[in-house]
């Protein structure tokens, strides 16, 4: 497969997870959490498809195009273990979080997403959702929306 295939094909997992676990919240409490800001496209999609909720984003750096800029109250700069305790001290609580982290090593990158998990764990609310490019540790895995090639995206209950 292309690396243009590729990503276009990574690219409609992730929009249509999104799409998909957006229905599956209903009333479950909790804010988001947006683990990747990238150009922001991501973003700018959650916030579409959920706008009453709060999205805290989290990220080395703001390098988004100029309309995906999170309010600088939700925008966590910096390495993300730092800003998860953060949020953790003020009892932030997560009904969805979305784990877009990578550097495109398959080796590195789920090394990373497992020392994260715990951590992410202690944001979420029980029964929340959980969509990720990288295999998470210590979630329930579920399956999600019919389409999307096993190990694409994978999704989690908390």
């Amino acid at each position: 497969m292309s690396r243009l295939d590729s990503v276009l094909r990574r690219l409609t997992a992730q929009r249509d997870g999104l799409n998909w676990v957006a229905g599956q919240l209903g009333d479950l409490p909790g804010d988001i959490g947006e683990y990747g800001l990238g150009n922001g496209r991501t973003y700018d999609h959650i916030r579409e498809l959920m706008p009453d909720r709060t999205i805290w984003v989290f990220d080395r750096e703001q390098n988004c195009h100029p309309s995906c800029i999170p309010p600088e109250e939700n925008f966590l700069r910096g390495e993300a273990d730092a800003m998860m305790e953060i949020l953790i001290a003020k009892g932030v609580k997560f009904a969805l979080a979305h784990y877009d982290f990578g550097h495109g090593v398959n080796a590195v990158d789920w090394a990373e997403s497992a020392r994260l998990s715990p951590l992410i764990a202690k944001l979420m609310v029980p029964g929340g959702l959980l969509v990720s490019g990288q295999p998470l540790v210590g979630f329930t895995e579920i399956v999600g929306p019919p389409g999307i090639p096993s190990q694409r995206y994978m999704f989690y209950r908390a």
